[in-house]
């Protein structure tokens, strides 16, 4: 076999080159005797940029054929996955099209190749509806800009609610759509309405369940994003983008042997939202006794806020858990972000273990998964994360994974009701709703890709030296705090 030589210039603008050709990679250097020339080109496959970043998806290589040409079936079926698909495709051009992934170096199949390409152009023309943000802190902004980026200059982040609507009308006065992305958190109670009056879209955005490697209180940002135009995901008052795909989506097998297999990996690989890479604390043997896992949450956070009902605070869950299961052996994990000093909902041990058998703060809860038989919470994540891995799950609040025969709820969530196989809540919630960024190529990517970044804490950003300095610095101010907090100086 004659091999295939390619010039620096595509080596430059095609990185993952070696990838369209795991049978024999293309030669680099100085062009061996009797070399062939590789050329390429993206054609219709033409991959959209993102802040100056952009990848190839699809090669048409000529000369280099990748199988047979697709008939009228195979062609229809490939442009039902893009919406601006060329109105007139030569079927040899897709038979000379070889697929790759530009993130994890790897070939695709067309199916695969085709999807993230429309995934891709998808995105950046949603992205393109921002016309401000709103409520995004500086710390999160760089990631905030490279997780709404599109080919033009990003959306301005605007310091108030006024700046934002003043953006908003003045895009729609050139006839764009001047949707506004706020940090659902941040947003002041009206803002919906008074968007809704002038018919400016808002978005709603808040971390994914597939986070990051670290807090977001120490200023890790997030690798995944929900964004929402109906509401926050947490409230349970209203409908939200993710209740509407879980309870109205019907879900394709091939989407559902996708989430059984994304589910799989995340439990063999213990991922969890914020993979903190501690170690797992080994708990005493219970011989006879039920194991449970209490979660502990953010007091003030708003899935308690809005999502909580009669049980309010993590003393208030421990005391329900030990009413419920009085010969249980209890486990309660502190919320991290509490541990930090920062967040509201610290239970001194003595008042915690009143109710518990064990008070668990270090550690990756993903460790704690596979030592006990059920989790109890009020709306935290952790009982997600339990279901994935078979745990029988019992919520006190109304989180979204609740009402959809999966869960026991103490305080069944208004409006649902269907009934949900496991793999179709992770397809709902994993694969349809969120937006995942690469930490690495900074370029928009799926789920399984985020996987591999989460394996691997060395693929994510060092922080900088004066980050570092100041984290240092954060961290022991958060100690005292949480000591003000144990002997009840400061309670906020």
């Amino acid at each position: 076999m004659t091999p295939f030589w390619a010039a620096e210039a595509v080596w430059q603008a095609v990185p993952h080159l070696a990838a369209f050709f795991p049978e024999a990679p293309p030669l680099r250097g100085p062009r061996p005797p009797g070399a062939l020339e590789l050329r390429v080109e993206e054609g219709p496959w033409q991959a959209p940029e993102f802040a100056g970043r952009r990848r190839a998806v699809g090669l048409v290589v000529p000369g280099a054929g990748v199988g047979p040409v697709p008939g009228p079936a195979a062609i229809a079926a490939a442009a039902a996955l893009l919406h601006d698909w060329p109105d007139s495709v030569d079927p040899a051009l897709l038979a000379a099209t070889r697929w790759a992934d530009p993130m994890l170096g790897r070939p695709l199949a067309p199916a695969e190749g085709l999807a993230l390409l429309a995934d891709w152009r998808r995105q950046a023309a949603e992205n393109r509806r921002i016309a401000a943000f709103l409520g995004m802190a500086g710390w999160k902004q760089a990631a905030i800009a490279a997780g709404f980026a599109h080919a033009g200059p990003p959306a301005p982040f605007a310091r108030s609610e006024a700046v934002a609507l003043a953006l908003a009308r003045a895009a729609r006065a050139r006839g764009e759509p001047g949707a506004i992305a706020v940090w659902a958190t941040r947003a002041a109670p009206g803002l919906a309405g008074r968007c809704a009056a002038e018919g400016i879209p808002l978005l709603w955005v808040e971390d994914g369940f597939l986070r990051s490697v670290g807090l977001g209180v120490d200023f890790v940002p997030s690798a995944s994003l929900a964004v929402d135009a109906l509401g926050p995901h947490y409230d349970p008052a209203r409908p939200s983008t993710l209740e509407r795909i879980l309870a109205e989506e019907e879900f394709s097998p091939a989407l559902l042997a996708r989430a059984a297999v994304l589910r799989q990996a995340i439990v063999a690989r213990g991922l969890t939202k914020y993979n903190l890479g501690r170690q797992v604390v080994t708990l005493p043997a219970t011989p006879g006794r039920r194991r449970i896992l209490v979660a502990g949450q953010v007091e003030d956070d708003a899935s308690i806020t809005l999502g909580a009902g009669q049980v309010r605070t993590n003393l208030a869950l421990l005391a329900a858990v030990r009413r419920d299961e009085p010969d249980a052996f209890l486990v309660f994990r502190p919320h991290p972000d509490v541990e930090t000093g920062y967040r509201r909902g610290y239970v001194p041990r003595r008042a915690a273990l009143r109710f518990a058998d064990a008070v668990v703060a270090g550690g990756d809860i993903g460790g704690l998964f596979g030592q006990v038989e059920a989790v109890h919470g009020i709306t935290s994540l952790a009982g997600f994360e339990a279901l994935l891995r078979g745990l029988e799950v019992t919520t006190w609040g109304r989180p979204f994974y609740a009402g959809w025969g999966l869960t026991i709820d103490r305080e069944p969530p208004p409006r649902r009701g269907r009934r949900l196989t496991l793999d179709a809540l992770v397809a709902g919630a994993l694969i349809r709703y969120p937006r995942y960024l690469d930490p690495v190529s900074l370029l928009p990517c799926g789920p399984e890709v985020l996987l591999e970044r989460l394996s691997d804490p060395t693929a994510w950003p060092r922080p900088s030296a004066l980050r570092r300095a100041w984290l240092g610095y954060w961290r022991y101010n958060g100690w005292w705090l949480k000591q003000c907090r144990r002997f009840r100086l400061w309670q906020r």
